[in-house]
């Protein structure tokens, strides 16, 4: 599987960023990307006050190739940019070894 990660620092966020970001992921990134064509899905994660992330898993490598370009031609603009105040510390491309549904199954939401 063809993967990316996009990365920031949130070392030197504003305080509150933690909810902000998951505010952010739920009322706009999480729809934005629901119906992306070329991705086949995309997780955000987060550690309070250490890092938020992206990453993306696309149906080819031109999907990928075509979206890391066009992010990182824009990187210091993208939204998670303008709330965090820098810009990702990491964009990387990577090959995801396996993804496995577990036996409580999946459940695709904005915010849990």
């Amino acid at each position: 599987m063809i993967g990316l990660t996009v990365r920031w620092s949130l070392a030197d966020a504003p305080d509150g960023i933690e909810e902000t970001l998951a505010s952010y992921v739920a009322e706009s990134s999480h729809a934005r990307f629901q119906a992306m064509p070329g991705l086949q899905f995309k997780t955000w994660r987060m550690r309070a006050g250490e890092w938020f992330e992206g990453c993306y898993v696309f149906a080819t490598q031109e999907a990928r190739a075509e979206f890391q370009a066009t992010f990182t031609a824009g990187a210091e603009q993208a939204p998670g940019s303008q709330l965090i105040g820098s810009g990702p510390v990491l964009i990387e491309a990577c090959d995801i070894v396996a993804v496995a549904e577990g036996g409580a199954g999946f459940t695709a939401a904005s915010r849990c």
